[in-house]
């Protein structure tokens, strides 16, 4: 027996931009919420200080084998993606980034903003 998939959008559907995802996983599930980052200049008395608001839009809830399907999906996608446009490479890595990276006690600077 042959079984078409037919796939629609929900009445509810929205698409979101994400900077970034954050999330965790307990024995049951998987959880990522996708945020971006607006910068915030706050007065404070004689001094501006320069505060990331990080909106966080959605969070998606996964099973563990469909979070582990979206891993291999994402693998394989990004694997096309640089066969055609190159290797994604974090901004302001370079060629020596990662080995920069993990001797710096620093955190990484939020890139694209400041």
């Amino acid at each position: 027996m042959e079984v078409k998939v037919q796939t629609l959008k929900g009445p509810d559907f929205k698409q979101v931009y994400a900077i970034g995802a954050i999330g965790g996983h307990s024995p049951y599930d998987f959880r990522i919420a996708f945020y971006n980052d607006s910068p915030k200049t706050l007065v404070e008395g004689d001094k501006s200080v320069t505060v990331m608001e990080r909106k966080i839009d959605i969070e998606i809830i996964l099973s563990p084998l469909a979070a582990k399907e979206l891993a291999n999906w994402l693998t394989e996608h990004i694997k096309d993606y640089e066969k055609v446009f190159g290797e994604v490479k974090r901004p302001g890595t370079g060629s020596q980034g990662s080995a920069n990276a993990a001797k710096s006690s620093e955190p990484a600077a939020i890139q694209g903003y400041m």
